[in-house]
């Protein structure tokens, strides 16, 4: 899994690696302030899932080439009791893989997996 540079907090590194995810930073993969088609780029280099919250951008990058290992899109809410904690983050890619949902070429707004 590669997180963007929206979604690298250590905090969430951690939990992610902590339920069996190989997690790289963009930071990690020197890919820091690059721009958004240069980062999935390299998720589709590396083979690795991209986990954004960058998700407008993103979306229109999938729209352009939706040839991927899955993007994982965090949609933020101007309510901030709205937004998932990385718990929840954590929890709806469990529910993802549970459920055996195929992120290939996929754009998945991670939010709707949280329950």
């Amino acid at each position: 899994m590669l997180l963007d540079e929206d979604s690298q907090a250590k905090y969430l590194v951690n939990l992610l690696q902590a339920a069996g995810h190989d997690v790289v930073t963009v930071n990690l993969a020197g890919l820091m302030n690059r721009s958004d088609s240069v980062v999935l780029d390299y998720a589709r280099l590396e083979q690795r899932v991209l986990l954004t919250r960058n998700c407008n951008d993103f979306h229109e990058l999938h729209q352009v080439n939706p040839t991927h290992s899955g993007i994982l899109a965090v949609y933020q809410d101007s309510d901030a009791a709205k937004n998932m904690i990385y718990q929840s983050i954590v929890q709806a890619i469990a529910n993802l893989e549970t459920a055996e949902y195929p992120l290939e070429n996929q754009f998945v707004i991670l939010n709707q997996w949280s329950y």
